[in-house]
């Protein structure tokens, strides 16, 4: 897969940019494709990790890989907005879709991503249906929600026409909410309901914190919440997102039905390196 997968993106890339050096007209210039939400609609499973380190090289990375997405976490990661709005570009140039894990649920904030490229957001403890809409109106423009108009990078530095950005944009940009608390639960249906919330993540890690249970993510507790959940989330028409850190817990999820699936490059890193050391440190006598 690697070579010729990689080399059939390099090449598909040069052509956008001698394409995108040739426009003269404005109109011509359009908002990217969210291939993500486009695979969840066609009822494909997706592949993507977190990238918690501020780190333009490792999202660029992951997406030459090949994973469908990156969600770029500004909820728990250190990286500042000028050093996300590069890691939102490194993604593009890889092809792979952008998605922010936004800690804030404002709309001042989030907008500063959505405005720097972000195809989509993940927002994180969506307690009830008040919460979700605020999300929906952040990202969206009216008439659907009440983000303010920009003509920065989202827009090609207003080289796309306004009206025209407006209508792709909310067509194109995805919505997850995330339930993670014993309130989300409660509120899980009104949540799920939200109109143009495209997927509902599941945390596992703070739903194993606040079962009183701290890691153990595939607790029956957890599991059972989680697939409970998920199976209303389907009923409603929506996608379902989790957790597949490991090959394992992957497959698992997989195999009843998400197909929403977000691990860790640190994880992958972490991993990688204590393979490597597990094989070397008996030979070497370390």
């Amino acid at each position: 897969m690697g070579f010729t997968k990689l080399r059939r993106r390099v090449f598909s890339f040069s052509q956008y940019q001698v394409v995108a050096i040739s426009l003269t007209h404005a109109e011509h210039v359009r908002v990217n494709k969210n291939t993500l939400k486009q695979k969840l609609n066609q009822g494909k499973t997706t592949i993507g990790p977190f990238v918690g380190l501020p780190s333009p090289a490792m999202t660029e990375t992951m997406g030459w890989m090949g994973f469908d997405f990156v969600v770029i976490d500004c909820e728990h990661g250190p990286m500042d907005y000028e050093t996300a709005e590069h890691m939102i570009r490194a993604a593009e140039l890889s092809g792979t879709t952008a998605i922010m894990r936004i800690g804030l649920n404002e709309q001042q904030h989030i907008q500063r991503y959505m405005d720097a490229g972000a195809a989509g957001v993940m927002i994180p403890l969506i307690n009830n249906a008040a919460d979700g809409k605020k999300v929906v109106d952040a990202v969206k423009y009216p008439p659907i929600g009440k983000r303010g108009a920009f003509a920065g990078r989202n827009a090609r530095f207003g080289l796309q026409d306004m009206a025209e950005y407006i209508k792709e944009s909310n067509d194109e940009t995805f919505i997850s909410l995330q339930i993670e608390t014993p309130e989300g639960i409660e509120n899980a249906d009104e949540i799920i309901a939200i109109e143009y919330a495209d997927a509902i993540f599941l945390g596992p890690g703070d739903l194993s914190v606040n079962f009183g249970i701290p890691g153990q993510t595939m607790s029956d507790k957890v599991v059972d919440s989680i697939q409970d959940l998920h199976e209303r989330i389907t009923a409603a028409g929506k996608h379902t997102g989790t957790l597949g850190v490991t090959v394992e817990q992957t497959l698992f999820w997989h195999e009843r039905g998400v197909k929403w699936l977000v691990s860790s490059a640190p994880k992958f890193m972490q991993s990688g390196a204590a393979a490597y050391l597990a094989g070397v440190k008996g030979p070497l006598g370390l």
